[in-house]
């Protein structure tokens, strides 16, 4: 199925309403696991990072991330201020303006998924320098070298729709902020479940019903492809849920955190392959990522870390897991890719080869960037305000 530009730039325009709609959702997802004095925080956080990044994006953001390509690392400048980027229907039937404003959604949900990190004990001036250098000087380099022309693109990896350069990338960001900003205050000590689940299970919808938007809206076409990659993004998502829950009932109560939380793990798993497999194979990735993201959560609790919000856990070994499956799974049934198992030994090295290497320069960047606004504004509230809660000390609000 051939889709035309009217089709096309309709599409578009309902894929990148469905995806911001997602940065509220992690919103609500992470509010409602948090105590309820830091629960107007943790909401707010996520409206801050979609604010920030819409004007960082048009500014720079978005030509950092998609100019013309330097040396196969960043952009060039070209576009600042969204210069050339016009309202003309291009090559791929539709304008890049519209193209810029579906990425700037990614680029926001990754913030928001970054602030996992940082629960409850985050200052919200040290909050917003963070995420400015953070989407400057990681995703848009990332973005770039997966998606905008740069070495990575180059070098053969395949990324559908954001397994390196969003949930590698923000899984692994929260992990060094976490190690950064340190436990909250006592943290294994006492009691801190989430205040209200239902929130969560709210924000879980968003999430579930925005990756429609965000996997089927990359394959930037209203096409079979779009089509495809909405079917395997809730095939994995039920099948995360359902692994999710079996592997948390043997141990316990199956809690509908812990399924949503799975539905989640097979929704950013698939993110990376949702274009290049077929739904049974999808069904395969989702269980194996319930599965595997429970262990990884319980590795973390067992460690005692406090990145309680999972963001490594879900998303940061999910997109690993899912952007290695794409290498594997990859089929010309499906795609102009094949993978490790239709013979094509280079796609899966490639993707290897990416996934290793985003996961190590955003650790070790975030926690370089991390420590940096620690030393200068600190990074944590007062023990003070900590106590009272991050609603009360940083909005002057309180939920009742």
């Amino acid at each position: 199925m051939v889709a035309d530009g009217g089709s096309t730039i309709a599409w578009l325009i309902t894929a990148t309403a469905l995806v911001m709609l997602m940065t509220p959702g992690v919103g609500f997802f992470y509010g409602g696991l948090v105590r309820k004095k830091n629960f107007i925080s943790m909401i707010s956080l996520s409206f801050i990072a979609f604010a920030l990044v819409s004007v960082q994006w048009v500014l720079l953001g978005y030509s950092v991330s998609f100019g013309t390509d330097v040396a196969g690392i960043t952009g060039n400048l070209a576009n600042l201020g969204l210069s050339g980027v016009g309202m003309t229907t291009g090559t791929g039937n539709y304008p890049p303006l519209l193209f810029m404003i579906f990425q700037l959604t990614f680029a926001a949900v990754t913030v928001a998924i970054v602030t996992s990190g940082l629960a409850e004990r985050v200052k919200l001036s040290s909050f917003i320098l963070f995420s400015l250098l953070w989407t400057t000087l990681v995703y848009d380099p990332v973005a770039h070298w997966v998606w905008g022309g740069g070495w990575l693109q180059q070098f053969g990896a395949i990324d559908f729709a954001g397994g390196m350069v969003v949930h590698i990338s923000a899984g692994f960001a929260a992990l060094a902020l976490a190690l950064v900003i340190g436990k909250r205050a006592g943290y294994g000590q006492y009691s801190m479940e989430p205040h209200n689940i239902p929130m969560t299970l709210l924000g879980a919808a968003l999430l579930w019903f925005g990756w429609f938007g965000f996997n089927g809206g990359s394959a930037l076409a209203a096409n079979g492809m779009a089509v495809n990659a909405i079917v395997v993004t809730n095939s994995a998502a039920a099948a995360g849920a359902l692994s999710w829950l079996a592997v948390s009932w043997i141990k316990g109560k199956p809690s509908s955190l812990g399924m949503v939380t799975g539905a989640v793990a097979g929704l950013g798993t698939i993110t990376p392959a949702a274009g290049y497999v077929t739904p049974m194979v999808a069904l395969l990735i989702g269980a194996i990522a319930g599965i595997v993201c429970y262990k990884a959560m319980l590795w973390r609790i067992r460690s005692n870390m406090d990145e309680s919000l999972d963001a490594w856990a879900v998303h940061g070994v999910g997109g690993v897991m899912g952007t290695i499956f794409a290498g594997i799974f990859a089929t010309t049934a499906v795609c102009s890719y094949s993978g490790l198992l239709e013979g094509n030994t280079h796609q899966f090295i490639a993707n290897v080869v990416g996934a290793l290497f985003v996961m190590v320069f955003t650790f070790v960047a975030t926690y370089i960037l991390a420590v940096a606004v620690d030393k200068t504004m600190g990074l944590r509230v007062s023990e003070e305000e900590e106590y009272v809660g991050l609603d009360l000390s940083q909005h002057g609000e309180c939920f009742r």
